[in-house]
């Protein structure tokens, strides 16, 4: 068995070896490594994934993003997380689309924050407390709906934040 520290880390998998040998949770494992913890910046610490990267490309990288981390959580809804636990899992995510419509503070805060790290976390969490249910169906309809929410939102933001510094360009010119 790995240490916990390495598990924390996401160098290794997070979730137990039981856990592990049910395929579309390893599929989740892995996917989530990937989108937060996939990569370390040499000579420190500090890990990232493809979801950073997704970040640096403005408003769509976000979207696109956010969309990855929804079909996480869809299909750990699919095998069995409860209600509540996919509530606190669409608020991981949601603050971190939030904050990622930030230029430049998104793209920090995304590096630190690891939504769906945190959200693989609570999984083996509650797997462990042997709290898990069935599928549950009407949580993956809650979830593709906040999803919408959340990209509007998304949209509106980024909308908002062009026209600002349109705005701001077009003072700078009329000058």
């Amino acid at each position: 068995m790995k240490s916990s520290k390495s598990k924390l880390t996401g160098e290794t998998a997070v979730l137990t070896e039981l856990q592990l040998s049910h395929p579309s949770l390893r599929w989740v494992d892995r996917y989530s490594r990937l989108l937060d913890t996939r990569f370390r910046i040499p000579g420190t610490r500090v890990r990232f994934g493809l979801d950073f990267l997704l970040g640096l490309v403005p408003g769509a990288g976000d979207a696109i993003s956010m969309g990855l981390s929804g079909v996480l959580i869809a299909t750990m809804a699919k095998n069995g997380a409860s209600p509540k636990l996919v509530l606190r899992m669409l608020c991981n995510v949601g603050l971190d689309a939030l904050v990622g419509t930030i230029p430049v503070l998104g793209n920090v805060f995304d590096l630190f924050y690891k939504a769906n790290h945190r959200n693989l976390l609570l999984l083996r969490q509650y797997y462990v407390e042997d709290k898990h249910r069935g599928s549950v169906w009407p949580i993956l309809m809650g979830i593709v709906a906040a999803l919408v929410l959340f990209l509007a939102l998304m949209v509106m933001i980024f909308v908002w934040l062009l026209s600002q510094v349109s705005a701001w360009f077009a003072g700078l010119t009329a000058a």
